[in-house]
């Protein structure tokens, strides 16, 4: 499920195996920033048509109960429903990628901050770990399936949900 190799690089092209390790995680990158910017089109970006984003395990360790998410126009919709007034800040680490053709394996950390849009004294802060499956589509990496699992949550995870 993790990306637990002992090297960063496999053999082959160097300089190919960079350039799709940046794009494989930029996909995370688009999927973070997309949320806290609550731009639309980049957000989308991020994903597969027939991506599957898993939230299932962090919503359980934090009380809730979010629903597997399946095709990237409900992911998009779901997540940036404008009725969810909420405020998000995403910070991605430790990411580490595995190649294997036109597929990749990401793991990654994510901090994710969430705070209702009207009063920031209340907040979620959730520390995540992230695996993600990811395909190449022409120049870019998209993700085609998220599965997000909590390692510590502070703060009212009802936040995350818009109440």
């Amino acid at each position: 499920m993790y990306v637990t190799r002992d090297s960063a690089f496999g053999k082959g092209d160097l300089p190919r195996q960079l350039i799709d390790r940046e794009e494989v995680i930029d996909a995370l990158y688009r999927f973070g920033l997309g949320q806290d910017l609550r731009d639309r089109e980049l957000f989308t970006s991020a994903f597969a048509a027939d991506a599957v984003l898993d939230f299932r395990p962090a919503a359980i360790k934090c009380g809730l109960d979010i629903p597997l998410m399946e095709g990237r126009d409900t992911i998009v919709d779901l997540i940036l429903n404008p009725e969810i007034r909420i405020d998000t800040t995403h910070v991605v680490t430790n990411a580490r990628v595995t190649l294997d053709g036109d597929t990749a394996r990401l793991t990654a950390i994510v901090e994710a901050q969430h705070l209702p849009k009207d009063d920031h004294t209340r907040h979620a802060l959730l520390k995540n770990l992230y695996s993600v499956d990811a395909v190449r589509d022409g120049s870019r990496w998209v993700m085609r399936r998220v599965h997000i699992d909590n390692v510590w949550y502070t703060g009212d995870p009802w936040v995350i949900t818009g109440k």
